[in-house]
């Protein structure tokens, strides 16, 4: 489904009136990129499709996902000693020093029409917004949110989904679910001008970059940090960016969005719209509909929930999202963060060219 420019906007004018603290979270280039989940796969290594990592990086996270490692870890792989192994961490490729946390997500390949090689489509970093959103918000009249507690993770998307399944606006969890994967097509010219969609891809080249787009659930049942299919401890806002919890799920927690830009352009030149859209994530999918991300929580708790409650101060950038405007934030360089790099621990190529995807 296509949303104008303008829709948006005014879409996100009606969000902004009623939200409270926020801010966005700048990740540089990949911790890592390869076969890797410590959710989903926390045994098997390497996993069914390349992520692209960023977060934390500790000398225990990195024997921990080493495969030669991996038998002798197992044991003490918990929610709770996941979330002491990135407290360690020593360094993090996001800009937040408190945040040490780990997103990750399928990486994006283009598929040449003519040699039907695949080459891995460069991306611009991550960027993760933090959102105060819906009615427990304490700016809507709510108790407040709360921050992610120790040892808390989950994901959004479904990596087997190839196909629309529900009308949007049912306002299940499933319709949400389905609807928090988006995208969006960045052009930033008036005779081109950006459009914008949920699930499937679009079919033109994007000159400012193919944008994929996440949303995360933002309410939590206030007792498990994780559950067995790694959702049910989760659900989604009643019209997704924003509206109110389930009764089974009553605390309200930030609402994290991803905002991953792919420079499609750069491959411009080798394909026409009638070759069809040729770019697939890792997960070997060609629709769009298997874009799924994860967060695993790292972050100083106290320093998250300071965050939350004090940093909506209308008279300094924290009202604009400007992490640097919260001084409970201590802000990492660019350059510093680009430096933090996990060495890969799966012995294989995964920016081709190659006639197959790993895995």
């Amino acid at each position: 489904m296509f949303y104008s420019s303008l829709s948006r906007h005014l879409a996100l004018l009606a969000v902004v009136s009623v939200a409270n603290a926020w801010f966005r979270l700048p990740c540089t280039g990949p911790l890592v990129q390869e076969r890797v989940d410590p959710i989903l796969s926390p045994t098997q290594v390497p996993s069914q499709h390349v992520h692209t990592v960023h977060g934390a990086y500790s000398e225990e996270l990195a024997v921990r996902w080493h495969p030669v490692q991996l038998t002798r870890m197992i044991p003490d792989f918990k929610a709770n000693s996941t979330f002491d192994t990135l407290r360690a961490s020593k360094c993090t490729s996001c800009q937040v020093a408190q945040d040490l946390s780990n997103y990750w997500f399928p990486k994006l390949y283009f598929r040449d029409p003519k040699t039907k090689m695949f080459e891995a489509v460069p991306n611009g970093g991550l960027l993760v917004y933090y959102q105060n959103r819906g009615s427990l918000d304490k700016a809507n009249g709510g108790p407040g949110l709360k921050a992610f507690p120790p040892g808390f993770r989950m994901i959004t998307g479904n990596p087997v989904a190839r196909s629309k399944k529900y009308q949007d606006g049912l306002g299940t969890q499933a319709e949400l679910a389905e609807r928090a994967i988006a995208w969006a097509c960045l052009r930033y010219t008036t005779s081109n001008p950006d459009y914008y969609g949920t699930g499937g891809f679009p079919h033109t080249d994007c000159e400012a970059g193919f944008q994929s787009r996440l949303h995360f659930p933002a309410c939590w049942d206030g007792k498990n940090v994780d559950s067995a299919d790694h959702r049910s401890h989760v659900a989604f806002l009643s019209i997704l960016d924003n509206g109110s919890c389930p009764s089974t799920h009553p605390v309200g927690l930030m609402k994290l969005f991803y905002e991953i830009t792919w420079d499609i352009h750069s491959f411009a030149g080798r394909w026409k719209e009638s070759d069809g859209w040729p770019f697939v994530y890792a997960t070997g999918d060609a629709t769009g509909y298997s874009f799924h991300g994860d967060f695993q929580n790292g972050w100083d708790v106290n320093v998250l929930q300071n965050a939350i409650d004090k940093c909506n101060n209308p008279n300094d950038d924290t009202i604009n999202g400007v992490a640097d405007a919260c001084s409970y934030f201590t802000m990492i360089p660019a350059a510093n963060a680009a430096s933090c790099q996990l060495p890969s621990v799966v012995n294989e190529e995964v920016k081709g060219p190659f006639a197959k995807l790993p895995g």
